[in-house]
């Protein structure tokens, strides 16, 4: 069964699971977001279902200098509460996305935000590359798709390996904290400047 991009991004949203195993429970439960909840509370991946719709309203920017002066971030993440928005852990949360930021500029916040066209375009650069490389032809989309996990990696925030534990993704940082706290969060938008580059723009 094929399930829309956006169907799978709300259940994340509800439910704080990895993307895939939103897909991989909505194509169980047939398309029907409220069993696919359950599925994913069965196996232990929704840390964040019994928040879902809650509206974060509240937190704190930060900001982050590095290199003396030649890297510089803002970030914005959310909360439902101002009394979470000045707990320490949420503190040092926003913080340490700050340095992520820093070190790995990502140019999105999650893979939804990039479009189709952009995308496609992407995708083509890559079958170029693996055509190149002279690989068999039955394989080239096989090749393109791992090579567009690894973009999504690269360039999605919530997808990068954290930099402080690359066991962990900053989603699962962010599933943990959810978990933890009590309350949804979420990573609203960040700007990076480096002296000598246009601002990378803000997210």
């Amino acid at each position: 069964m094929q399930i829309e991009a956006k169907a799978v991004k709300a259940l994340r949203e509800k439910t704080g699971a990895g993307m895939m195993d939103c897909k991989k429970a909505l194509q169980e439960a047939g398309g029907d977001e409220e069993k696919a909840i359950v599925i994913l509370r069965e196996k232990g991946l929704a840390a964040a279902a019994r928040r879902a719709g809650r509206v974060a309203a509240q937190g704190i920017v930060d900001s982050y200098i590095h290199l003396g002066g030649k890297i510089g971030v803002l970030v914005e993440v959310n909360c439902e509460t101002d009394f979470v928005a000045r707990n320490d852990e949420f503190r040092e949360f926003v913080r340490n996305i700050c340095l992520q930021v820093a070190a790995s500029n990502p140019r999105y916040i999650d893979r939804e935000e990039i479009s189709l066209e952009e995308l496609e375009k992407e995708r083509e650069i890559l079958r170029g590359q693996a055509l190149r490389e002279g690989k068999p032809e039955k394989v080239i989309e096989r090749i393109v798709e791992g090579r567009i996990a690894k973009f999504y990696q690269e360039n999605c925030l919530l997808e990068q390996p954290y930099v402080r534990d690359p066991d962990l993704t900053v989603r699962d940082l962010l599933s943990q904290l959810i978990a933890k706290i009590g309350e949804n969060i979420v990573i609203r938008r960040y700007a990076r400047f480096a002296v000598g580059e246009a601002a990378d723009g803000e997210n």
